[in-house]
């Protein structure tokens, strides 16, 4: 056991998956908004909103008290969905030790702002250690016991390999990077190129086509995340093609799902209304084309799943981007 006290805020698919394997190396605490939730896996060791037919470890402590939850933490894992991660972390700030290092689960970018996660960390929280846990990695497989890896991402490499310890389980494997922002803006940037593969899987697009997409969407979202600071071979690893994979291929994928509706010519609000989870890719969106338009990189993939998501085109245009009449060399944008 590692000698640390965790907590993870947010008690969804993802936060309650990171905190039971945590369990195996150290006391972990997770705090869910619900007190119904909170009930139920204190006492039924279940999340059935979340994460249907998991069985949780007994050694897992819920809460819906802040206070609790951080007060004795000596690291706090935020799984929380990012148009409101700032707000739970100014309540954190409240009870949280000098110190304690914050790692973010999130793979979405604050629409206000624009800003990453961990820039959210560093601007509420100045001073802690600020990290990711990115990957390619599906709640429901890692909870029945599949093999899977991720990767933890922080520029302090002493406080990386204790932390890689603490989140390293059985047949999840953790690999460590010390490039924290090409990691980040691997798993955000990957969700809207989900989305099109999903519009093309929802009109009954074949292998190539995704195969294509996926291809095409990585170098658009490789030219971004090395515009903005990430190194280029951190987009080739599990936090880059491997998460794109993951979420561009899995019917478990909230954003292909997503994408998948839409190709059916189903209305977003819709789709949105009847999901119990956040799809990333949706609300990140005007984020990431922001963040085109101020790097001066071409994302014409990301531009059409956006006026998608906007209701200023059809799914049947989101082909586009790919299909230009005109193709260039493959190491062109477009």
């Amino acid at each position: 056991m590692v000698n640390l006290n965790v907590t993870v805020m947010g008690g969804g698919s993802w936060g309650t998956t990171v905190a039971s394997l945590v369990t195996r190396n150290a006391p972990v605490k997770i705090w869910a908004r619900n007190p119904a939730t909170v009930e139920e896996i204190n006492t039924q060791r279940t999340n059935e909103t979340y994460l249907p037919g998991a069985k949780l470890p007994d050694k897992l402590v819920a809460t819906n008290d802040i206070a609790e939850a951080v007060g004795g933490a000596d690291v706090i894992v935020m799984g929380i969905p990012s148009q409101n991660f700032r707000s739970v972390l100014q309540e954190v700030k409240k009870h949280i030790r000098a110190w304690v290092p914050v790692i973010s689960l999130t793979k979405g970018l604050e629409l206000a702002t624009g800003q990453r996660m961990t820039e959210i960390i560093s601007e509420v929280l100045p001073g802690h250690p600020v990290g990711v846990l990115t990957g390619p990695n599906l709640a429901r497989e890692i909870m029945a016991g599949q093999a899977a890896a991720g990767v933890i991402a922080m520029e302090d490499e002493i406080i990386l390999q204790e932390l890689q310890n603490v989140f390293k389980s059985g047949l999840f494997r953790v690999y460590t990077n010390t490039d924290v922002i090409g990691c980040e803006l691997g798993g955000v940037l990957k969700n809207i190129i989900a989305i099109a593969v999903g519009m093309g899987d929802g009109q009954g697009a074949g292998d190539n086509t995704r195969s294509a997409l996926i291809t095409r969407g990585l170098a658009e979202v490789t030219r971004l995340g090395v515009a903005m600071g990430g190194r280029l071979e951190t987009f080739s690893g599990l936090a880059g093609i491997g998460d794109m994979i993951a979420t561009c291929t899995s019917p478990q994928s909230r954003n292909r799902h997503v994408g998948v509706e839409l190709g059916k010519g189903r209305d977003m609000q819709d789709i949105i209304d009847e999901m119990v989870m956040v799809a990333e890719g949706a609300k990140s969106a005007p984020a990431v084309l922001a963040l085109s338009d101020k790097y001066g990189v071409e994302m014409p993939i990301a531009r059409d799943v956006y006026r998608v998501l906007s209701g200023d085109a059809s799914a049947s245009r989101a082909f586009r981007g790919l299909l230009r009449v005109e193709a260039g060399a493959e190491s062109e944008p477009g």
